[in-house]
């Protein structure tokens, strides 16, 4: 039986060795393209390893991130991305009812986690979702002149190069991600071409990494 389409999405097929805090920074990262995230659910025991729960605020959007990051390589391994089952706990309280207590959303059954990965992305899915929501604050940044070399700033402290690859690598030409720990909330991100890195700037401009920090990106100096 095909799940109904809902505000939660679930993810399988995740990197376990990442711990719990990191890997839904890591995610919202990658997902608070799509639109607002208003809970991410992961577990630490070992049955629910390499999994969570992505709920956000309507299902158009729970829609555009099941289409957009089916199958994306996160860590090396291609993400499966489905509806969930049940409604998650922040939905049941956003609604008025009751949630229970310690219980992820139920995961979809073989034949639901199926029936995602036919709706398999489109190249490209990610990154023009990301420059439709990045074209918004584009034009208000002095960016600079043109080169293959990316300086982001006004970067949460605890931003890593994990999260920033996450989210550049989605673009083609991507090198290297270059953070600087002496001075936390800036990066280097390195582009093959000046075109490439373009696409880039415009596509992430203004990307919220947490719901209060929306990084500037300019072409390096």
């Amino acid at each position: 039986m095909d799940v109904a389409p809902n505000q939660t999405i679930y993810v399988a097929n995740l990197q376990q060795k990442i711990k719990k805090q990191e890997l839904k920074q890591l995610l919202f990262c990658l997902f608070g393209q799509f639109g607002k995230i208003i809970d991410i659910v992961t577990m630490r025991t070992d049955r629910l390893r390499g999994q969570a729960w992505i709920v956000f605020s309507d299902i158009s959007a729970a829609t555009a991130a099941l289409r957009g990051m089916q199958d994306f390589p996160f860590f090396e391994k291609p993400m499966r991305v489905s509806f969930a089952k049940s409604a998650s706990n922040a939905v049941s309280k956003k609604k008025g009812g009751k949630a229970a207590k310690g219980k992820p959303p139920k995961a979809p059954g073989a034949a639901a986690d199926g029936d995602a990965a036919a709706k398999a992305k489109q190249p490209g899915d990610a990154a023009a979702a990301a420059a439709a929501g990045g074209k918004r604050q584009a034009a208000a940044v002095d960016v600079g002149q043109p080169n293959p070399r990316l300086f982001v700033e006004d970067l949460p402290s605890a931003t890593t190069a994990a999260m920033l690859e996450m989210l550049f690598q989605q673009f083609p030409g991507c090198k290297e991600v270059t953070t600087v720990p002496a001075k936390p909330g800036i990066a280097f991100i390195q582009f093959e071409t000046e075109m490439q890195a373009s696409v880039a700037m415009t596509g992430l401009q203004g990307f919220k990494i947490t719901p209060t920090n929306a990084m500037k990106i300019t072409y390096s100096k």
